[in-house]
């Protein structure tokens, strides 16, 4: 490695994630592993996760579940729903939806009857996703490895959200 390829790595890591400069939208420099499931959750797409970006820019949508340990994140503004969970409860909630996706259910619908995320199941209005979107990392990872009309779960501090790509 040479003296400026030396100084070029130290410098993104320093930056840190999300920074200009810092680790690419992978969150991962050089030869490190692809974004893999670190939750241990047995619903978050660690297939799609381990893909290489498929896109620059996605729109999607998401429905959020949540559960009460994560209350701090909302500052005093969880939903009853999630006050009142497990993240066991959690994942058996994202199981549901994902068995109702998978049997033809109306994504719309479902986003505006279940997520927590009151703006956006209100609006119905599709995100757009770049790798330096104010979103919180996880969101922006699966969004951009999603296949235009598959679907895909992450997790992040605010809960699961269960991502479609729509363009």
């Amino acid at each position: 490695m040479t003296r400026a390829s030396l100084v070029f790595v130290v410098l993104v890591w320093a930056c840190g994630p999300g920074s200009k400069g810092g680790p690419t939208m992978n969150n991962h420099v050089a030869n490190d592993p692809p974004v893999t499931n670190a939750t241990g959750s047995t619903v978050v797409s660690t297939d799609i996760l381990a893909r290489e970006p498929l896109a620059n820019s996605a729109q999607v949508k998401h429905i959020l579940i949540s559960w009460s340990d994560l209350a701090d994140a909302f500052q005093g503004h969880i939903d009853p729903r999630a006050a009142k969970r497990s993240k066991a409860d959690a994942e058996e909630a994202v199981k549901q939806i994902l068995t109702q996706l998978e049997g033809g259910g109306d994504f719309d619908k479902i986003m505006k009857a279940i997520s927590e995320d009151h703006g956006s199941a209100a609006s119905g209005k599709p995100f757009t996703v770049t790798p330096d979107a104010q979103l919180v990392i996880e969101f922006r990872q699966l969004s951009l490895r999603l296949k235009i009309g598959e679907y895909g779960v992450c997790q992040s501090d605010y809960g699961f959200h269960i991502i479609k790509r729509f363009e």
